[in-house]
């Protein structure tokens, strides 16, 4: 393999990433539509992630992992709180609630608001004086201006094939309400994309810390996803009691959670 070659890969491995990002936004969207509650896919998805990469982390870090301390238990919690439970909770509704294309783009913001998080809370520097600061600032403003930009701009309808689903304007089958209903949907699904920008950028922010404290990155995303399972699991155990919510059957729903475990 040249050198050539290797240098291609991240890039290739980035496409494919967000090919299969796309893919899982669709059939999440379809499975809400469905009827599915999207707390349990999220609590499927840290199910199955606890179970492959626990026995990961412990093998190949097994030499190397230093000592437990409640200091990395502290960050592990915030992580699986913010990045996990919290923040794909979040997205999913606001995926329920909005659009596939709005949810997904509303994810551009995260660099973003990752940056200004940081420079509020002191954690880094604008360097406006400097290439990289600059750099920084104007590509916050592009970033933000790109995602509102791809949001809200309504242009001609492309139809490459016809299909019986709408993908641009379809709630759970057990929310369809009136236009004024799904007016006030809209502004609730923006909001708490706003939110679940800010919570995973929080959550960039303390993994970072977390790194210092604790170098072992399989370990610590282990127990991360352990914390993320056991908040998530607690919250929707509470709120969903109907066991029936959680069989998964030879449908969309068992495809949406399929296709989330490679995200």
């Amino acid at each position: 393999m040249t050198s050539n070659t290797k240098g291609w890969i991240p890039t290739v491995l980035m496409v494919v990433y967000h090919v299969i990002y796309a893919w899982m936004t669709i059939f999440l969207k379809l499975a809400a539509h469905d009827g599915m509650d999207l707390r349990v896919a999220v609590t499927y998805r840290f199910v199955f992630g606890a179970v492959s990469m626990v026995p990961i982390a412990f093998f190949f870090e097994r030499k190397t992992r230093p000592k437990l301390t409640w200091k990395v238990l502290f960050f592990a919690f915030f992580c699986g709180l913010l990045g996990g439970a919290l923040g794909q909770n979040l997205f999913l509704e606001s995926l329920a609630l909005t659009s596939a294309t709005f949810a997904s783009a509303m994810l551009n913001l995260m660099p973003a608001t990752t940056f200004l998080i940081a420079v509020c809370t002191r954690l880094e520097s604008v360097g406006w004086h400097t290439r990289a600061g600059k750099a920084k600032v104007f590509g916050t403003i592009i970033g933000i201006g790109g995602a509102m930009l791809f949001t809200f701009y309504k242009g001609p309808n492309i139809t490459v094939w016809k299909t019986n689903v709408n993908l641009l304007n379809i709630l759970p089958s057990h929310h369809q309400t009136s236009p004024k209903t799904q007016h006030s949907n809209q502004a609730l699904g923006t909001i708490l994309a706003f939110l679940c920008c800010a919570s995973v950028s929080l959550w960039f922010i303390i993994q970072a810390k977390a790194a210092q404290y604790y170098p072992c990155p399989l370990s610590f995303t282990a127990l991360m996803i352990v914390m993320a399972l056991v908040l998530n699991l607690i919250a929707t155990s509470c709120l969903q009691r109907d066991w029936n919510e959680w069989k998964l059957g030879w449908n969309i729903r068992l495809v949406a959670v399929a296709f989330s475990l490679y995200q």
